[in-house]
């Protein structure tokens, strides 16, 4: 069937469906291997990042196992749809694409640190799809939370996209935009923590092996 479905597109604000005012959903209460509370406001030490990289089940797992990470959970983001549905969201009809929030512990683990977890878990070249997994719900992004995190994010971008460069990839075609503007809706319940619910599940999370430098973003290329 895949031979009939068109080139992904991004629609319009006019395009997109309008979505509803309320979701249709409770989301739990608490993280299954975390044990924290999956939704805000969470502890003012705190800081929250959104990460797009694929197939938000494994991208997930990917950010829990790390150490200072205080709890993940899944959504969408980067659209126009209120409160989407996943099904909504796979149609291309909504603009967003799966995201990662990560809520993590500054103290113990950077901003740089995850960045470079996310540059090296998927292939930040491949446009509207990850792997064998194609739509724009697929693309890569990133959205921050602070003139900080948009700083670093970018430079971190430019950095990696040298090395990508030096070892015969394309361009980079993550979206680096702050999330003031951009809700994130969180995803049915049944996408939380997916993988560790379902531990034989799909994960299409996959990296290029080459890896990100982290503490020289700022470097000047070579």
């Amino acid at each position: 069937m895949f031979s009939y479905r068109r080139t992904p597109e991004l629609p319009t604000r006019e395009e997109a469906l309008k979505g509803r005012a309320h979701a249709q959903f409770s989301l739990p209460e608490r993280h299954t291997v975390l044990g924290n509370p999956l939704a805000g406001p969470y502890p003012a030490h705190l800081e929250v990042a959104d990460f797009a990289l694929g197939c938000f089940w494994g991208a997930e797992r990917k950010f829990w196992q790390t150490p200072g990470v205080w709890t993940t959970l899944v959504g969408y983001q980067g659209g126009f749809t209120e409160n989407p549905e996943y099904e909504e969201v796979c149609s291309g009809q909504t603009g967003h694409t799966e995201v990662v929030r990560v809520v993590f512990d500054p103290a113990l683990v950077s901003y740089e640190t995850l960045l470079k977890l996310f540059w090296e878990s998927h292939d930040p070249t491949q446009g509207f799809r990850q792997g064998n997994d194609v739509g724009t719900q697929y693309r890569s992004a990133l959205y921050t939370h602070s003139p900080a995190q948009q700083a670093t994010a970018e430079a971190s971008r430019d950095a990696y996209q040298r090395v990508l460069t030096a070892s015969g990839y394309g361009e980079i075609t993550t979206a680096v935009l702050p999330a003031s503007d951009r809700p994130f809706w969180p995803a049915e319940p049944y996408h939380q923590q997916y993988l560790d619910r379902n531990i034989n599940g799909y994960c299409g999370i996959g990296g290029t092996g080459v890896s990100c430098p982290i503490g020289i973003a700022g470097a000047p290329a070579e």
